[in-house]
């Protein structure tokens, strides 16, 4: 009796071809190659055998479909073109690919009936599981609980509390900013923000109340919530020094609002950071570079969180879910806007 004989050299082997060599069916050649139990030892070694004789190299995608998965998950995201999303979607593809992971990528753009049809076709590939990335950090609908795979929230929490959501922690990054200042000598702080319709601008105000409450100081005057621009940082930094110039810092709700107060301090004749320490947040590399002196800010780490919702998908994926909104730590980025660095 001659063996089977093997294919040809130029042919890519195929599972179908190791089982044939081997002897056995594709499923048990399946399950001899995925370490499963239900395989008798000496079935295994032959399928191992036959596999190592024609050099396979098993399909990745094809193991994922035989284990019930495709190997691809979805993420959809309101505001592709943001600086906040853009950095989240990074993150979680960084983890992704770790783990040779395919992407679907969709933009919603805002739109509740766009994100409806993009669900359904990210469905309708199969995808092991979706990120939803919001563009702002209040909390959005939720898809629903009948979906057929796992949903993990970034950035924008669900406002369904079954759901898990990966959040940068505002109020906390409220607290460091302001003790920050504090650890550079000021004590007559100043806040100037954005809009106040944004659960942000608050987080941030209640987190440096309270840093500054710990450390027996209070706010210089009332938060002043306006727009996220330069010009509203001009317009409120001048009437805040008519009111207050006594003022040694200005912490900012972004690095916009931190841009206008630097140029109106330069016109007034104050000195940054000597007369007056100027901070923002979000450590948006194209504000806080321009700037001079270069603006100290908050960093959201937003790639950070983008990986951590990556990361919380596989355990979903993996039938490990967990509920709930999760906020990841911020830093402060120094520069020499709150302290001379040599």
């Amino acid at each position: 009796m001659t063996s089977a004989p093997g294919p040809a050299r130029s042919h890519t082997a195929t599972l179908s071809d190791v089982a044939r060599l081997a002897g056995v069916s594709v499923a048990t050649a399946s399950k001899a190659l995925n370490g499963r139990s239900q395989v008798r030892a000496e079935t295994r070694q032959r399928v191992i055998e036959a596999a190592e004789r024609l050099s396979f190299r098993p399909n990745q995608l094809a193991r994922g479909l035989l284990a019930g998965r495709t190997g691809t998950v979805g993420l959809l995201t309101s505001d592709l073109e943001g600086r906040f999303s853009i950095p989240i979607l990074m993150g979680a593809e960084d983890a992704f690919g770790a783990g040779e992971v395919a992407v679907f990528l969709c933009d919603a753009r805002g739109d509740a009936i766009r994100e409806q049809h993009h669900v359904r076709a990210l469905l309708g590939r199969r995808v092991d599981g979706l990120i939803v990335v919001g563009s702002r950090t209040d909390p959005r609908p939720s898809l629903g609980r009948g979906l057929p795979v796992p949903v993990v929230y970034a950035y924008a929490p669900s406002d369904d509390p079954e759901d898990l959501s990966i959040v940068p922690d505002n109020v906390d990054a409220g607290r460091i900013a302001v003790q920050h200042l504090l650890a550079c000598g000021r004590t007559r702080i100043a806040h100037i923000t954005g809009d106040p319709g944004y659960a942000a601008a608050h987080d941030r105000v209640a987190g440096a109340r309270a840093a500054l409450a710990d450390a027996g100081f209070s706010l210089v005057g009332e938060p002043r919530f306006g727009s996220w621009s330069e010009g509203w940082g001009r317009a409120a930094v001048a009437l805040l020094l008519d009111q207050h110039p006594d003022v040694d810092a200005v912490l900012c709700g972004n690095d916009q609002i931190a841009r206008g107060v630097v140029d109106v301090l330069r016109e007034r004749g104050q000195r940054v950071p000597e007369d007056v320490a100027v901070m923002g947040f979000d450590n948006w590399q194209v504000m806080t570079s321009g700037c001079r002196p270069l603006l100290t800010s908050v960093d959201m780490n937003l790639e950070q969180v983008g990986r951590a919702a990556a990361q919380a998908l596989f355990g979903a994926i993996a039938g490990s879910p967990r509920p709930g909104v999760e906020a990841l730590p911020c830093r402060v980025a120094i520069r020499g806007s709150t302290a001379h660095l040599s």
